[in-house]
């Protein structure tokens, strides 16, 4: 609620918050990594000998893990919801995606390998914070530094989220697919604040549930069958529409064998979690008689038309917002 207000406020402090506590969140990965070479070269290797021992090693586990890490990775895909607010997009947005995956890459290996010189595999997965667990096994009296650092790496996150996945839906009411209030902005401010407003509700809900694997597994596979679904319109425009203007130009089999992992990561999840993946359908499909009602059904009656716009025009004047011109 704290950075859904934030984020209403202002823009620059969003983007402020967000540089901050990446700053934050880098800094205690930094931390674990030297502490985790020093350990190394002081010999705590034990837990390196025979790591996959023991492992589930079928497709369903795989894929289930593969989840997981992707969930970790997850933030490349959402600068493209931020690309009107971002300065020459088309140079710095595939640099952005360039530079920052290495990074993360490099970073979550090393931090994971530094879990190991002093956490066995048993000790990791009965953990509910391995980083937690790691510092109070290294630090002594400077535990604490780690939960506070792991903090502020979640309000990061959560930030981070709230800012790119406002302008989805903000975007979305601003192509008519959904009500028209929000893809307004405040007066003022020059925030989507009712998209902001509902983004923050939504993540608010979702805090009835307590298993956060399930969560995941119920947005992975929508979010992967969404993400297949972009990559096979991609390949099939480069294929009937070549001489498209293509401001971001790369080689087709990219997005190829990217397609063929997201088929891998559907197919299996539907074996591997069916309930899961079921859910995460279910939730999918409730779009589709909203969308019918709201956006494929042009002829509706006028007093319904008389009672969106009063609605609307009520939201208006509560939240001092009003629809975006090209000057703003």
């Amino acid at each position: 609620m704290t950075l859904t207000a934030i984020n209403v406020l202002s823009v620059k402090v969003a983007s402020s918050v967000q540089t901050l506590f990446t700053i934050a969140k880098l800094f205690a990965l930094v931390l674990i990594i030297i502490t985790g070479i020093v350990l190394m070269c002081m010999g705590n290797v034990g837990n390196f000998q025979n790591p996959f021992e023991g492992s589930i090693t079928d497709v369903k586990g795989i894929s289930l893990s593969i989840y997981s890490a992707l969930f970790s990775y997850a933030g490349w895909n959402f600068l493209n919801f931020v690309t009107e607010e971002i300065k020459d997009p088309y140079k710095t947005l595939p640099r952005a995606i360039y530079i920052s995956l290495p990074i993360v890459t490099i970073v979550y290996v090393l931090s994971n390998a530094a879990y190991f010189t002093k956490m066995d595999v048993s000790e990791i997965l009965a953990s509910p914070a391995v980083a937690v667990g790691f510092g109070d096994k290294v630090y002594g009296v400077m535990a604490w530094i780690i939960p506070l650092f792991v903090a502020l790496s979640c309000f990061g996150g959560v930030n981070g989220l709230l800012f790119t996945s406002g302008r989805l839906f903000f975007v979305g009411a601003r192509e008519g697919q959904l009500p028209v209030i929000m893809g307004m902005i405040h007066s003022k401010r020059h925030t989507p604040m009712p998209a902001l407003l509902f983004t923050g509700g939504l993540s608010l809900v979702m805090l009835a549930s307590n298993d956060i694997f399930a969560l995941i597994n119920y947005m992975s596979f929508v979010q992967w069958l969404s993400v297949g679904a972009s990559i096979g319109a991609l390949i099939y425009l480069r294929w009937k529409m070549p001489d498209l203007h293509r401001p971001i130009r790369f080689n087709i089999a990219i997005p190829i064998v990217f397609g063929l992992a997201c088929v891998f990561l559907l197919v299996a999840s539907l074996f591997a979690a069916p309930r899961d993946t079921g859910m995460g359908c279910l939730i999918t499909l409730t779009g589709i008689p909203v969308y019918l009602i709201g956006v494929a059904w042009k002829n509706k009656p006028k007093a319904f038309n008389r009672l969106m716009v009063r609605w609307t025009l009520i939201g208006q004047k509560a939240m001092g917002v009003a629809a975006q011109t090209k000057s703003a």
